[in-house]
């Protein structure tokens, strides 16, 4: 990893790592998941419509049970690993880059008695401290972002898969067509030159060996998302402070949510799920 690299990833780590960062996220999701979520109705919870899309992508895969390994790639606190795990028995690594995040992760696997299914690591995505062929399923969802090198991310989780086992993730990214100033101030935010896109994932997965099985474009889903949690961010904004969220941070996190709902709205930004499968 180069230095430029090296930057990117310490601001994503130091980012999640902040009391800041932490706290809203952990207070408006709902306590268990940090991703999009699918809206069936406008009076959803951010909850349910998270926990609707960890079912989706199980979904997708056809081997989880009890002799199944998952390996979730930027898993947060872990609130899909603790799903996979309780709902199918499956054993699961947690590779995560927050030291912050995981420590909460640990302690709420413990919590619900489910530490002896679930691992977590702390770990960057771009080098998985597991042997060649160790996972019968790569899970994540809405984390390659924040890799400055995306194509090693597929790389690595072509190489611990098992012939035959399957990738399945969700990911923010730009439209192909996507007008570069609906896009400059979310980079900005998130300290990246670009997005990926939906043609980046599928030809790079195809150059890897992967068999695409399918992506599933649901770009309204990301608008909504930011949309229900700036709403939420505003309703207990007074919550969000007596918990030592600051005033900077509230103010620069609701400009960022707006930049994320226009981009969706407009067509600059999309999000989908992707089935992958090693040839």
């Amino acid at each position: 990893m180069n230095d430029q690299s090296q930057a990117i990833v310490e601001t994503a780590r130091q980012y999640y790592n902040s009391e800041d960062a932490h706290t809203f996220y952990t207070t408006i999701w709902g306590g268990e998941d940090l991703h999009i979520g699918t809206y069936r109705r406008p009076e959803e919870s951010i909850f349910e419509a998270s926990r609707r899309t960890v079912q989706k992508l199980a979904d997708l895969c056809g081997t989880l049970d009890e002799d199944c390994t998952v390996l979730d790639l930027g898993a947060g606190i872990g609130g899909s690993a603790r799903f996979l795990a309780k709902s199918y028995g499956c054993q699961v690594v947690a590779l995560n880059l927050s030291e912050v995040e995981n420590e909460r992760n640990r302690r709420m696997n413990a919590e619900q008695g489910l530490d002896h299914l679930i691992e977590v690591v702390d770990g960057n995505f771009e080098n998985v401290p597991y042997p060649d062929e160790t996972f019968d399923v790569v899970w994540s969802q809405d984390a390659i972002l924040h890799s400055p090198n995306r194509n090693q991310v597929l790389v690595e989780a072509h190489r611990v898969l098992k012939q035959g086992g399957e990738m399945v993730f969700t990911d923010p990214m730009q439209t192909e067509d996507c007008f570069q100033e609906y896009l400059n101030p979310i980079l900005q935010r998130i300290h990246l030159a670009s997005l990926a896109t939906p043609t980046f994932y599928c030809q790079t997965a195809r150059d890897l060996g992967f068999e695409v099985l399918g992506y599933d474009n649901q770009p309204q889903h990301l608008a909504n998302h930011y949309a229900a949690v700036r709403e939420e961010m505003l309703g207990r904004q007074d919550e969000l402070r007596k918990s030592g969220v600051s005033e900077d941070y509230l103010k620069h996190m609701d400009t960022g949510l707006q930049n994320w709902v226009q981009g969706g709205k407009y067509g600059h930004l999309t999000w989908g799920f992707f089935h992958f499968r090693k040839k």
